[in-house]
């Protein structure tokens, strides 16, 4: 759902850009909160296996395919704050080295991919646990439930941006209808990889979801070969402290994970057009469509200039494209992650000295 430049008008852009910007700003302030030392290590990567998996466009109706937003599954993972951010790194990537998604409509694509799909995915997330049991099971289903709306929320919010800034005649309708339904199947893609993810994350850490923090997870004890939740005296707590305990294994996992899907399962993509791409060329939204500003880059399209091999050079962008991505992002977040130190150190020392007073 990458926008380009010339769907939406310049008005409209700069105001979705300003939107953008204030809603990165507060992110930033938010993300002080969840980047403890948990979730710091992780977030870079997570904006990495986000870019990644956004390369693996997979069908879902005739001539159309879709991929991973990516917002359901940060704000999950890592918190709401700090799922925009992520996000927000990935569109700033692939719009700067892969010439993926306008400049000019940066603004925009961060309001629709990044704050639209982590609001909507969140809140069904949170709702959806405070109605189900307290389990690991709930966590995943949520996961899935918000995921699916987050996709078709995007739409309307691209939709509503037409409406004010678009730069063709067409009826808005159609444009709703059509966005709308084909982004409805890619809703269920987003879901089931967002679900798969989480569940995998839950399954050897529940520790670093962000969105299972707090769940109860009973020891179980063998009785008669069968395991049995064990009484709460016994469900005494015998490992280390999971802030204690190494993401390294974590990281290095997704990371690897992330360059395979980038660097090699990426050829094998469905090469159909995405959800607004085919629903753009249908219903004549893109006829004003402008030539991105970086279109001439090495990177472009992801292959490498002058690499003839069509497997070797979407592969090598592919990889490219992760470091870069986990290279900003982890820089991004361990300087949030600094100043959140910074500012529990001066209220320590702030409490400290007024208790001494």
């Amino acid at each position: 759902m990458h926008v380009p430049d010339g769907f939406i008008d310049a008005p409209v852009s700069i105001a979705a850009g300003v939107a953008a910007a204030g809603a990165v700003a507060v992110s930033l302030r938010g993300a002080r909160r969840e980047l403890d030392e948990r979730a710091a290590p992780l977030a870079g990567l997570v904006a990495a296996f986000i870019f990644a998996v956004q390369m693996l466009n997979f069908p879902v109706a005739a001539g159309t395919s879709g991929h991973l937003l990516g917002g359901a599954l940060a704000a999950i993972l890592v918190g709401p704050y700090t799922g925009v951010l992520c996000v927000s790194v990935v569109l700033l990537m692939q719009g700067v080295l892969f010439a993926d998604g306008g400049l000019t409509a940066l603004g925009v694509n961060v309001v629709n991919m990044a704050v639209v799909t982590v609001v909507v995915a969140y809140a069904v997330f949170r709702g959806l646990l405070k109605l189900l049991p307290d389990t690991r099971r709930s966590v995943t289903v949520a996961a899935f439930a918000g995921a699916l709306l987050s996709v078709p929320g995007a739409a309307v919010a691209f939709t509503l941006l037409y409406a004010l800034g678009g730069t063709t005649d067409v009826p808005l309708g159609k444009v709703f209808t059509a966005m709308v339904g084909v982004h409805v199947l890619i809703g269920i893609g987003e879901a089931v990889i967002t679900a798969a993810t989480v569940g995998a994350v839950l399954a050897v850490r529940p520790d670093l979801v962000h969105g299972a923090r707090g769940l109860a997870a009973p020891l179980k004890l063998r009785v008669g070969g069968e395991l049995v939740d064990a009484p709460p005296a016994a469900a005494a707590p015998v490992a280390a402290p999971a802030a204690a305990r190494s993401t390294k294994p974590v990281w290095i996992t997704g990371l690897v994970t992330a360059l395979v899907l980038a660097g090699f399962v990426s050829f094998y993509a469905s090469t159909s057009p995405d959800g607004l791409e085919k629903v753009a060329a249908d219903k004549g939204i893109d006829r004003n469509v402008k030539e991105h500003a970086t279109a001439d880059s090495p990177l472009a399209d992801y292959g490498v200039k002058d690499v003839d091999d069509a497997r070797l050079s979407g592969g090598l962008a592919g990889v490219i494209g992760v470091g870069a991505t986990v290279a900003v992002g982890t820089g991004i977040f361990w300087t949030v992650r600094r100043r959140r130190a910074e500012d529990l150190t001066a209220a320590s020392t702030s409490s400290t000295a007024s208790t001494a007073v």
